[in-house]
């Protein structure tokens, strides 16, 4: 995975509303970048809902919450409208920012193996640098210790 202090993987993809975003266009702020499996399950809907609820609190500390995941524009789209979200959500169907940040890899469930994303969360300081990763996050309470360690950072 990668470490803190290193740079942080650049990358341009579309949002729900095929605008293109940039992790360079965040320079000089912190950045959430956090990677989630799939739009419409129970764990993703919580994550999103959760960081949705709490984006008033990154947003005081000027910290934009960005998630990936290898969904469609269109996915994205119905799954922000369906749970009214207020994230950035940027989709990834090639794989190629989930393989930069090495969150797409080999998992298995029930004796099968198969190719996922393993749910990792990444805090990006204003110069672009990796300040802090969560992988194999679990969902409850996540986001209030992305949120503690992002105020531990800035303060």
């Amino acid at each position: 995975m990668l470490d803190n202090g290193k740079s942080a993987p650049l990358f341009c993809l579309k949002d729900s509303e095929q605008n293109k975003v940039c992790l360079k266009d965040f320079r000089g702020a912190w950045v959430v970048v956090y990677f989630y499996p799939r739009d419409n399950t129970r764990g993703c809907t919580l994550e999103a809902q959760d960081f949705t609820m709490n984006l008033k609190n990154f947003k005081k500390l000027n910290c934009p919450v960005i998630g990936i995941s290898p969904d469609s524009v269109s996915s994205h789209q119905k799954f922000v409208e369906k749970y009214k979200l207020k994230l950035i959500l940027l989709s990834d169907p090639e794989h190629q920012v989930l393989e930069k940040y090495q969150v797409w890899q080999k998992k298995k469930m029930y004796g099968r193996e198969y190719w996922g994303v393993v749910r990792s969360t990444f805090l990006i300081n204003p110069q672009g640098k990796i300040s802090y990763v969560w992988t194999k996050v679990k969902v409850p309470g996540h986001v209030d210790e992305v949120l503690d360690t992002l105020s531990e950072k800035i303060s």
